[in-house]
Order: structure tokens, then sequence, then C-alpha cells
């Protein structure tokens, strides 16, 4: 019986995805190559894999089997491949990272220009993916390595198949419409606003819920969104008040919007993560822990520019 390894990937892709149609689009493959893959696997073990009698293809007790020996061996081929870079000075091979904008322009960019110079073999992906999401995709194996952001007082959910690696915390700060008479210069000043609020289950918006709770307020949430340049044009506009990160405020224009001079706001905390596997003791590989380090480099070179933003603003009032 010869069994093509490559095949066996395949086989562990659609359990792993709990399905072809996933599968196909993780590979980079069409659902109909993936069929016939796994067809040929049939062919070659003589037993049936895949249980085609439902609507949604699942697989046969034998085809788990299969797949679990399918996982394994592709822990051992990782495990090899960190084992060999350990021999030469010169690591090599690509990395897949999932991050989120503002950390793919003030992170990433700089990170991966320093990384191209150390170590010109490693070859960074980057792919826009972030929340549960990339933590799936990371569980799954179709990354290596999320960028990833929690308010700091939110506790750390557990994750126990994968490692944490502190990066970067990211201050809050309060923006308020340039046109507005009066810069405010405390949280009580801000509690009858309205506000462009970040959404709850991300770190902004949890942000201004614990702000709120502290200061005893309801926030008047007029507008509610995800991503931070509308949230700054609402802003700009003078549609209400918000609280964003630092570093979403590097390229914005002078006189876009107002800074105030709050503080005390807290921040969001930006993390690595990697996966854990049953071969290795929660420490990234060589060319993770290369991509975390310049990372790390990275986050330490904004310092000098973030404190620019700590200016106190002109009060108009």
């Amino acid at each position: 019986m010869e069994i093509d390894p490559r095949r066996l990937r395949i086989l562990h892709e659609v359990f792993r995805r709990g399905g072809v149609m996933k599968a196909a689009e993780a590979l980079h493959l069409t659902p109909s190559a993936v069929s016939q893959q796994l067809a040929q696997l049939e062919r070659e073990v003589g037993l049936a894999l895949v249980d085609r009698s439902q609507r949604r293809v699942s697989l046969t007790p034998a085809g788990r089997v299969l797949a679990a020996y399918a996982e394994r061996i592709e822990e051992q081929l990782a495990e090899a491949k960190r084992e060999l870079n350990r021999f030469t000075e010169r690591l090599s091979g690509p990395v897949t990272i999932a991050a989120f904008p503002t950390v793919i322009r003030h992170l990433m960019v700089p990170a991966l220009r320093e990384l191209s110079v150390r170590h010109p073999r490693i070859t960074p992906v980057i792919q826009e993916i972030f929340g549960p999401p990339a933590l799936q995709e990371l569980r799954l194996g179709g990354v290596d390595l999320v960028v990833t952001e929690r308010d700091m007082n939110q506790p750390a959910p557990s994750l126990p198949s994968m490692s944490r690696h502190r990066l970067y915390d990211d201050e809050y700060r309060i923006v308020v419409p340039p046109g507005w008479g009066t810069i405010p210069e405390a949280v009580d000043d801000l509690t009858d606003l309205p506000w462009v609020a970040g959404v709850p289950d991300q770190a902004c918006g949890q942000a201004l819920e614990r702000l709120a709770q502290l200061h005893g307020f309801t926030p008047n949430r007029v507008h509610v969104i995800a991503e931070f340049p509308p949230t700054l044009g609402l802003v700009s506009a003078g549609h209400g008040v918000a609280i964003v990160p630092s570093l979403a405020l590097l390229d914005v224009p002078a006189g876009e919007v107002v800074v105030t001079g709050i503080h005390g706001v807290g921040s969001r905390r930006i993390e690595a993560l990697t996966r854990v596997s049953r071969t290795t003791s929660g420490e990234p590989d060589p060319v993770q822990g290369a991509v975390i380090e310049v990372l790390r480099e990275a986050a330490a070179e904004l310092t000098d520019r973030v404190g620019e933003l700590s200016r106190p603003p002109i009060s108009r009032g």
C-alpha cells in the first residue's frame, strides 16, 4: 500500500475544516481537485474514507483514523523544519501572518523591512484577518502567527493551544472635532457629548464601556463604527467624540481632529499569538521568533512618534 503524503494533507484539511469547499479554499485548489485527490487516496488504501451519503461531506471511521495520522505527520514535519533551522545561520521559509490595519501599517511594514535585511530567505505573507476568524485560522494552521488586540482591563482569554507574545501597549486617546469651541479637559466634560463609539466586542468599544462605568455616565452612542478611518472622519465632521488608540492617529493630517489632553483612559495590548503543538514547549519556531523580534523592535521605535501626540492641545474656548 503506497500512500501519497500530499493527499494525506488534503484529507486532513477536509477533516479540520469540515468539508471539501472550505478545504479547497484553504489549499488554493478547486473543489473538484480536492474530490479527485480524495478519490485517488481511497484507491490507494482500498477503503472508503469519505462518507458521501449525506449532503455534507464527512469522513468515515477509517477516514478519521487516517486524518489523525496525517495530523501527526504534519506536526513531525514542522518539528523537523524547526530542528533543521537550528543547523543554519540563515533562517528560511514562508510565514503567514494575520493582522489588522493599524498594525499592518505601523508595525508590520517597518518590521518586514528589517526582516528582509536580516533574514532575506524568510518569505512573509500578510493576511488582513482579525478577531475570531484569525484565531480559527491559527488553530487550523491556515496562518502561523496572529497579531491581535485586547483592552488591557479585559482578562486575557484562555487559549490553551496558543502562546502569547507581548508586542506593544497602545494608549487610548480621546479625540474631538476641530470646530468645537471648547476642548474637553477631563472625563466629566464628556458625559453629555455624542459619541462615535467602537464596536462592543473590540478594544475601543470595551474601553468606552469601562470609562462610562468608572465615571458613572451612560454614553450617547450616536454612531457605532468598527474601523478607525470612518470613526475619525465622523469626528472630524463634528458628529461626536471618540476613543481611538494612538497608532490610529499617527497618519491623521494636522487639524483633522483635536487630540485632547485627557489621559488615564487605558490602552490596548497588542500581542502576537503562535500555535502550541504537542512537540513544542510553547516557544515559537525560529522563523516565527524572528518575526516577533522585528515586530517588538518596530514597536519600541514608535515611542517617539506617539509621544508627539501628548503635546497639550490649544484651547479655543
